[in-house]
C-alpha cells in the first residue's frame, strides 16, 4: 500500500487550532469563525471528538482552522485519552492557538493545566474569553489575565461579539501564508477541499465511507492515511461529525470522509445522534464515491442496503467493503464476493473489496475500486461508439410493443453530461420503453463501457417533426 498524506502544512496554508476545556464553546466558535455550521454544537459535554478542518479566509488571507475535543488533563478512559491525543496532535502543528475559555464560569484548575500545556508547546497562543455576550460579563473575563498567556479577547461564539477583533490578532501571530490572490471578503468561508478550486490540474475525488456503527469505517480511514487520524473505540457511535481529510493516493489526490454510523431512522434519538445523522447523509452530496463498509460476521443487513441504495439514487458510485472478513471460518472470498453482490443487486456491477482495517489488510484493491468507480462515474462516451453499442443491442434484443401494436423505435443515443453518467435516447414514443428494456439497455452499456457501480441516468426524449430519422434495426 502507497499513499503519502496531503495535509496544510503542503497546501501553503498555516493552521490555527481551537483547544480547551468541554463546553467552552469550542465548535460554536469554529462554526462563527467559518460563518456556517459545521461542527455539530450541543449543551452536552464532549460532543466533539475528531478535530475537525475547514479553511477559514479573514481579510484576503486563508488559513486552515481546526476544532479539538475539549482537553481533559490526566483521565485516564481510553476514549478521553484518545480526544486529547487529537487535541495534542493539533497543537502541535499549529501556526497559533486559540486557547477558549468561559467567561461565564470564570478561571478553574482545568483552564490552568490546559495553559501549562501550552506554555510548554512553545506556539502563540491567543486567549479567547467566550460567552461575553453582555458587558457585564467583560469583568469576569479579566481573571485570564492570570494564566500568564497574555490579554484575553473577549468575544461572544453565539452572538459574534467580537469576531472581527479576534480575526485580526490571530492574522497578527501567523506565519506568512495562504494568500488569496485578489480582494476576499471578510468572515466568508472559504472553498472546502472538495471539489477542487478551478483551474487545478486534477480534481480531488470523494470518498465517504458509510455503515452502520461499528463496522470500521474511522479504522479503515486511519489505516489508508497511516496513522490515528480518527478516533476508533469499541463504544458505537464514537464518530460523531463527518470528517473530511485530504491525501493522495498514488499520486492521485483523494478527501476521504468518514461519518457517523447509521441506524435505522426509528432508532434513532433527538440531540447529536441527531445531527450525526444529518451529517453523514450530507456529506454524500461531496463524494463521487460511497464505500458501504459492513461487518463481515453479521453479513450486509436491511440497514446496510437501505445506505447503499440511498448513496446510488444519490448519484453516487458505489464500493463494498466487507470488513473483518478475518473472522469468517468456512468461507471463500468466492463466497462472499458472491452473497454481497446478490444482497446489494440494486447496483449493478457492484465491485466489493475485502478488508481487515486494523492490519492494513485489502487497502491497495479497496482504492482500486474506488478510482474505478470514480473513473465510470465521470466517463464521458463519445457519440459514435455508444450509438454502436445501442445498435448491437437493438440487433441482439428488438425493442417492445405496447397492446395495440406499436413499436417502440430508438433513433440515437447520446451522452450529454457525466457525474453520473446521463444518456439521451431520441425515440418515437417514451411511453413505450418499459422498464425491462431499459434495464437491458442499461446492462449493455455497462458491459460495453465498463460503468461498474455507477448510476445511470435516462432521459428520454420524443423525436421532433421533421428531423432526419436514423432508425435503428
Amino acid at each position: 500500500m502507497r499513499q503519502h498524506r496531503d495535509g496544510a502544512a503542503t497546501t501553503g496554508m498555516p493552521t490555527v487550532a481551537i483547544v480547551g476545556r468541554p463546553n467552552v464553546g469550542k465548535s460554536s466558535l469554529f462554526n462563527r469563525l467559518l460563518t456556517r455550521r459545521h461542527a455539530i454544537v450541543s449543551d452536552v459535554p464532549g460532543v466533539t471528538r475528531d478535530r475537525l478542518e475547514a479553511p477559514c479566509q479573514w481579510a484576503g488571507r486563508e488559513f486552515v482552522l481546526i476544532d479539538t475535543g475539549g482537553l481533559v488533563q490526566g483521565a485516564a478512559e481510553p476514549l478521553v485519552v484518545q480526544v486529547r491525543r487529537q487535541a495534542e496532535r493539533a497543537i502541535a502543528g499549529a501556526g497559533a492557538v486559540l486557547f477558549v475559555v468561559d467567561a461565564d464560569a470564570g478561571l478553574t484548575p482545568q483552564d490552568e493545566e490546559i495553559a501549562g500545556v501550552l506554555r510548554r508547546s512553545r506556539r502563540p497562543v491567543l486567549v479567547v474569553a467566550n460567552k461575553v455576550d453582555t458587558p457585564e460579563r467583560a469583568s469576569g473575563a479579566y481573571e485570564f489575565h492570570a494564566l500568564g498567556l497574555g490579554e484575553p479577547i473577549m468575544v461572544s461564539a453565539t452572538q459574534g461579539l467580537g469576531i472581527g477583533d479576534l480575526l485580526d490578532a490571530v492574522l497578527a501571530i501567523l506565519p506568512e501564508g495562504g494568500v488569496r490572490g485578489g480582494e476576499g471578503t471578510e468572515g466568508a468561508a472559504g472553498p472546502g477541499p472538495h471539489p477542487a478550486a478551478a483551474g487545478e490540474a486534477e480534481a480531488a475525488i470523494g470518498v465517504v465511507f458509510l455503515g452502520r456503527p461499528n463496522v470500521g469505517k474511522s479504522s479503515l480511514v486511519n489505516a489508508l492515511l497511516g496513522e490515528d487520524r480518527v478516533i476508533v473505540d469499541a463504544i458505537p457511535g464514537t464518530t460523531r461529525d463527518a470528517i473530511d481529510t485530504p491525501l493522495r493516493y498514488d499520486g492521485r489526490p483523494v478527501v476521504l470522509i468518514d461519518t457517523a454510523g447509521l441506524r435505522r431512522k426509528t432508532h434513532v434519538e433527538a440531540g447529536v445522534e441527531f445531527y450525526s445523522t444529518r451529517r453523514a447523509h450530507d456529506a454524500v452530496s461531496r463524494a463521487d464515491v460511497g464505500v458501504l463498509v459492513v461487518d463481515a460476521v453479521e453479513g450486509i443487513t436491511d440497514q446496510d442496503q437501505r445506505i447503499a441504495r440511498e448513496v446510488y439514487e444519490a448519484g453516487r458510485a458505489v464500493v463494498c467493503a466487507v470488513n473483518k472478513w478475518d473472522l469468517l471460518n468456512g468461507h471463500t472470498p468466492e463466497q462472499i464476493h458472491r452473497v454481497a453482490q446478490q444482497r446489494l443487486r440494486f447496483v449493478p456491477d457492484v465491485q466489493v473489496c475485502l478488508t481487515v482495517a486494523t492490519q492494513g489488510r485489502g487497502i491497495a484493491k479497496l482504492m482500486a475500486a474506488v478510482f474505478r468507480a470514480a473513473g465510470a462515474r465521470a466517463s464521458r462516451i463519445a457519440t459514435g461508439p455508444l450509438n454502436r453499442a445501442l445498435e448491437e443491442a437493438l440487433r441482439a434484443n428488438q425493442p417492445p410493443s405496447d397492446a395495440t401494436g406499436r413499436k417502440l423505435h430508438i433513433y440515437y443515443a447520446t451522452q450529454p453530461s457525466t457525474q453520473p453518467p446521463t444518456i439521451v435516447l431520441f425515440v418515437n414514443d417514451p411511453r413505450l420503453l418499459t422498464v425491462e428494456y431499459q434495464r437491458y439497455l442499461e446492462r449493455r452499456f455497462r458491459g460495453a463501457f465498463g460503468l461498474a457501480g455507477t448510476p445511470i441516468r435516462w432521459v428520454l426524449r420524443r423525436r421532433r417533426p421533421g428531423t432526419p430519422a436514423r432508425t435503428m434495426p
